[in-house]
């Protein structure tokens, strides 16, 4: 919201349509354009770019789901992939997508969220506690290979935020 309170263009993505139908609605006055779509997929990763347009001056690795607290003897694949196709595979698809277009202008910013889950292993189950392990590698990672050409990539890691998922 700040961003565009602040005359930002913002791309907002959910796999609910509702959700968000209800963003826009509730901030008409701000240019937030929305696209639904599941994030882990090629798909939606194309429309979220071609929505932004030519430049893109951030992005915000937001998206993320729970998994049901299970331990490694116990975690279905089902949840396993689940988890890893919307944390990780999210991140590195937007990620790679936007990356190019930053690397032309010479400048960007990307900020994943990980979770106090990627720095302990208490926070949650074996599946989100490794997807956000990963998503603080893939951001050191391309803090290292792409600080020196311009683009700054942080994570951020909260614990317990009021969200949607459960």
């Amino acid at each position: 919201e700040r961003i565009a309170r602040e005359g930002g263009r913002v791309i907002a993505s959910d796999i609910s349509g509702s959700r968000l139908e209800s963003l826009v609605a509730e901030h008409q006055e701000l240019r937030i354009l929305p696209v639904a779509g599941d994030i882990g997929l090629e798909d939606t990763v194309q429309r979220v770019v071609s929505a932004a347009g030519d430049v893109i001056h951030g992005l915000a690795n937001v998206a993320g789901i729970m998994d049901d607290f299970t331990p490694v003897h116990e975690v279905s694949d089902a949840v396993w992939d689940r988890v890893f196709h919307v944390n990780v595979a999210g991140v590195v698809r937007l990620m790679r997508a936007v990356v190019p277009i930053m690397l032309a202008a010479g400048s960007g910013s990307i900020v994943n969220v990980a979770s106090e889950a990627g720095l302990r292993g208490s926070a949650a189950g074996v599946a989100y506690t490794a997807s956000k392990h990963a998503v603080i590698g893939i951001t050191r990672s391309s803090a290292v290979m792409y600080g020196p050409r311009g683009l700054r990539v942080n994570a951020v890691a909260p614990g317990p935020v009021r969200t949607n998922i459960a």
